[in-house]
């Protein structure tokens, strides 16, 4: 089993970084792959809404020039999905966000390739805005039907220069608590997937509000 770990810092090493590596730890001592992938200092574009992904049924999104499409195959072929952001300005940063915007566009738009995968968010913060940066996280995850992973108290570490998130104890804590609790949900959905057949996905309804 492999979980991948979006970073979605512009700071290769920074608190993010620091703070997906505990939960890698845990991961890998469980016996799970684990691997970062970098793509907070890249130039990602938002969504255009032309909706060819969901036209095409290619698992692509239209915008070519980035690194969406190689990264959404990547979480495909994944059986865990952890999301990682600092703060800014109390919510996701612009590109983590045009990111998940495309990635989870395309997924849900191609049979929901991420459903029923374990996923889980973390947010690293200097001092505030962690907690809504953190929900924002959790609705893609929960929008795609994926099994989330939780621990003792919200998923956010505090620190402000590189490495300064690993002082913070309780947060440390926290997140050791979440890649245990995320190994055993992705060991136990192993386990049982044979014998406990997953609900069928259904067709999507939706609703308009406006005749």
């Amino acid at each position: 089993m492999k979980v991948v770990a979006i970073n979605g810092s512009p700071n290769k090493n920074g608190n993010t970084y620091h703070a997906l590596s505990i939960m890698g730890t845990k991961l890998k001592e469980n016996g799970i792959d684990f691997e970062i992938i970098h793509i907070g200092n890249k130039a990602i574009r938002g969504c255009i809404s032309c909706g060819l992904c969901r036209k095409n049924q290619d698992e692509k999104c239209s915008i070519k020039t980035d690194v969406v499409n190689e990264v959404v195959q990547q979480m495909k072929n994944a059986d865990g999905i952890i999301l990682g952001a600092p703060v800014h300005y109390s919510g996701i940063p612009g590109t983590m966000k045009s990111f998940l915007d495309r990635a989870f566009y395309v997924a849900g738009s191609n049979g929901n390739l991420f459903r029923h995968k374990v996923g889980a968010a973390i947010v690293a913060v200097r001092r505030t805005g962690g907690s809504s940066t953190l929900d924002g996280l959790y609705h893609y995850l929960a929008y795609t039907e994926m099994i989330l992973a939780t621990s003792n108290y919200w998923n956010v570490i505090h620190g402000r220069a590189e490495g300064e998130a690993l002082q913070d104890a309780e947060g440390v804590q926290i997140l050791e608590v979440l890649g245990n609790n995320m190994s055993w949900l992705m060991q136990m959905r192993e386990q049982t997937k044979n014998v406990l057949p997953a609900p069928k996905p259904v067709q999507k309804v939706m609703t308009n509000f406006i005749r």
